[in-house]
């Protein structure tokens, strides 16, 4: 993403899942709560599974817990809850945004198996699943939180918090309700290969009206009581992080765990563009890297993740050059660009841990897409297109023996620019519809044709929110109004 003048810069298994139908459903009784089980896709050797929490007792939920044991098989991946497991006894906890169950509602988590077993010996919050007639009230003390502006859909927004960019700069406190994720822009390192992050707001010579480091806390505060997550992004163009070094590596979790300390954030936003990240000769396995500066950034967001637990946002913001060029070109094979989709190893690696990869779709050249045709920007083609490619996975250089495969559909969304004078491929709003119609419905479709519907894409990324400030609020009105229909 361009810092002073333009800024570049997310599938579940979605041929699986689509058109899939349930094929098993545990009866539930009036006045309790219950977990429902049904299969919403089976292939050779395991399924994907949906239980869902509904609350017919006479009181709000404040927290659910469902237990089960899972005979002949085990979880995968699992999403919308937090898991643990216990010698095969599983147990899914609801996350912040979905533990408050209002009477009469109900909420949804999911979890890929293996093997054909179903669940056994069901228990939601030390009862039953199947309920009971007599009303049931939750035991757990999860404290839940105001679910985000958009419900399960997001808007991100990156906010310049250390210059100003000629956007002008916004207080914490100032931030539009509809952006549900907040991405302070940026901390950058004192050198390319030290690792060592450093961050600090806008000197007040170039943002005259910028907020007390107090100030700055509080408002960051008061957008998490709103549900919204706060992260600090690292890099963007300017703050190129090479981690050659176990040393760097090492300083980088202690810099970033400082940072994400102080300001009390809810996680960590990655940035890299220019030449932060490469493949080394002979590194051609995007399951297996070997390159330092890949290995040890893996191996720096695991620890953070390890480190605040469950609940740590880590997102990622790419250029198409390191994510979908990897579909014509990986590394420096035949002559390409060392770094063409250097980011895949690093996506791959996290991507039980990640929360939303959001791809720029902008300041990009000619991306070939998976029907061999080369697409531009910022046409539709080629925003459907590239959410495609994320949403539903693609072959490596072409080689259909070395997949890629697609995220699930709550971790992607699609990184625009907020308007023309915020990004080279800004798309006008009704053609972001046209995009989101077509992925999200299979809808207003132009040549390009997803090879499936995804309901479930999680929303928009944009930078900024000062550029979207300083055009009307385009942006994030006409898109949030969109996401909420």
């Amino acid at each position: 993403m361009a810092r002073r003048v333009l800024f570049a810069r997310v599938a579940a298994l979605a041929t699986l899942l689509l058109g899939a139908a349930f094929l098993a459903v545990v009866p539930a009784y009036a006045g309790s709560v219950t977990a429902t089980f049904a299969k919403q896709s089976s292939w050779d050797g395991g399924y994907t599974a949906q239980i869902t929490v509904r609350n017919d007792s006479g009181g709000a939920v404040n927290g659910w817990k469902v237990e089960f044991d899972l005979p002949q098989g085990s979880v995968g991946a699992y999403w919308d809850a937090l898991q643990t497991n216990q010698d095969g006894r599983y147990t899914f906890t609801n996350r912040e945004y979905n533990g408050a169950v209002p009477v009469g509602g109900s909420v949804t988590f999911g979890f890929n198996a293996t093997g054909t077993g179903t669940p056994a010996n069901c228990r939601i919050n030390g009862n039953s699943c199947e309920g009971s007639t007599t009303p049931t009230t939750t035991t757990t003390t999860t404290t839940s939180v105001v679910q985000p502006p958009a419900g399960d859909k997001l808007l991100v927004g990156y906010l310049h918090t250390s210059f100003a960019n000629g956007s002008g700069y916004v207080r914490m406190k100032d931030v539009p309700n509809e952006w549900g994720v907040i991405q302070l822009a940026f901390a950058e390192p004192t050198s390319v290969t030290s690792g060592e992050l450093r961050f600090s707001l806008c000197p007040a010579a170039e943002c005259p009206n910028v907020e007390s480091e107090a100030e700055f806390i509080a408002g960051i505060k008061e957008k998490q009581a709103q549900g919204k997550k706060v992260l600090i992004s690292i890099g963007g163009q300017n703050g190129q992080v090479q981690l050659t070094t176990t040393a760097g590596r090492d300083a980088f979790v202690r810099s970033v765990s400082a940072i994400i300390d102080r300001y009390g954030l809810n996680g960590l936003d990655i940035d890299f563009e220019g030449h932060s990240l490469y493949l080394d000769a002979g590194d051609t396995d995007f399951k297996n890297p070997k390159t330092p500066v890949i290995v040890n950034l893996i191996s720096a967001l695991k620890t953070l993740k390890a480190k605040y637990g469950s609940g740590f946002t880590l997102t990622m913001a790419p250029e198409t050059f390191f994510v979908q060029l990897g579909y014509q070109h990986y590394g420096g094979q035949g002559g390409a660009d060392n770094r063409a989709g250097s980011y895949l190893p690093v996506i791959h690696a996290l991507r039980a841990d990640l929360t939303l990869l959001h791809v720029q779709q902008y300041n990009s050249g000619p991306i070939m897409a998976p029907d061999n045709q080369y697409k531009q920007m910022p046409s539709v083609d080629f925003h459907v297109a590239m959410g495609d490619m994320v949403l539903g996975g693609f072959p490596v250089r072409g080689d259909a023996n070395n997949v890629f495969q697609g995220l699930r559909q709550d971790q992607v969304a699609l990184g625009l620019p907020a308007s023309v004078n915020a990004g080279n491929g800004h798309t006008p709003v009704a053609a972001v519809h046209k995009v989101l119609d077509c992925l999200m419905k299979g809808q207003n479709c132009e040549s390009y044709k997803p090879r499936g519907t995804y309901p479930g894409l999680r929303g928009l990324m944009s930078w900024s929110i000062n550029w979207d400030r300083f055009n009307g609020g385009e942006f994030s009105k006409q898109h949030y109004a969109y996401l909420n229909r």
